[in-house]
């Protein structure tokens, strides 16, 4: 299973340095192409995406990320309406702070 980082230049770029081989830049226009394109590879089993660019997706494409199973879908960067606790228990479905 491979992590995926889809997002503006600046932000992949940074998982490219840590090793992500699946860290494709996107531009606004093509972002849910490129989203929808790791969403259809069966190889991602974790898809990281900025909070930011999230926000900005349709509301057909934020559904589709909110029921996937899989890839697991982790939404990095500042936010104002979560915790990093709300965001784990989302993301494994397990409340990890217990």
């Amino acid at each position: 299973m491979e992590i995926a980082a889809v997002g503006r230049a600046d932000f992949v770029q940074g998982f490219k340095l840590v090793g992500v081989r699946k860290a494709i830049p996107a531009t606004k226009e093509d972002l849910e192409r490129s989203i929808g394109a790791v969403l259809d590879d069966p190889d991602v089993g974790i898809l990281v995406l900025d909070t930011a660019d999230m926000k900005s997706l349709s509301h057909t494409m934020r559904r589709r990320l909110e029921t996937v199973a899989r890839p697991v879908v982790i939404g990095v960067g500042p936010t104002e309406d979560e915790d990093l606790r709300t965001k784990v228990k989302r993301a494994i479905g397990v409340d990890l702070f217990k």
